[in-house]
């Protein structure tokens, strides 16, 4: 939870205090992915969240964050668009939910991490389709 605040944190300060550089735009998405990742991972394990669901939210992390080396090698920055904030904001609130065993929720037999969970799944795979397709591009002199 505190990561997830600590990251909302930076990112207003930055953009507030005109401080969004190429790096920022490139390290906040990894660090982003880096939690993520490894709290998706845990909750897998736990048998909070179902292994296909994680699998597909590894899978467009990693493939985004190569997509972003590749852009980079152009020297172009992909900046994140609102799916992908989308994504990590639902990404960030269901794993705070999953970990506090729904609190809050549960009382009023609402499953709301659950709900945002799949949420996320759904922007996982959204925001990564069409990152790929706006970028279609950097792959055509590879083939």
């Amino acid at each position: 939870m505190v990561a997830s605040l600590t990251d909302l944190a930076d990112g207003k300060i930055a953009r507030a205090n005109h401080l969004v550089t190429n790096f920022g735009k490139f390290a906040d998405p990894l660090a982003d992915k880096l939690l993520v990742m490894t709290a998706f991972i845990y909750l897998t394990a736990a048998g909070q969240v179902p292994a296909w669901a994680t699998a597909v939210i590894l899978w467009r992390e990693l493939a985004v964050t190569g997509l972003r080396l590749l852009l980079s090698n152009e020297g172009e920055v992909l900046a994140a668009a609102w799916p992908g904030k989308i994504k990590t904001t639902t990404q960030m609130l269901a794993i705070i939910l999953l970990m506090i065993n729904n609190a809050g929720f549960a009382a009023l037999h609402i499953p709301m991490a659950l709900i945002l969970f799949y949420i996320a799944v759904f922007f996982t795979i959204y925001s990564g389709v069409e990152y790929f397709y706006k970028n279609r591009s950097v792959f055509s002199d590879s083939f």
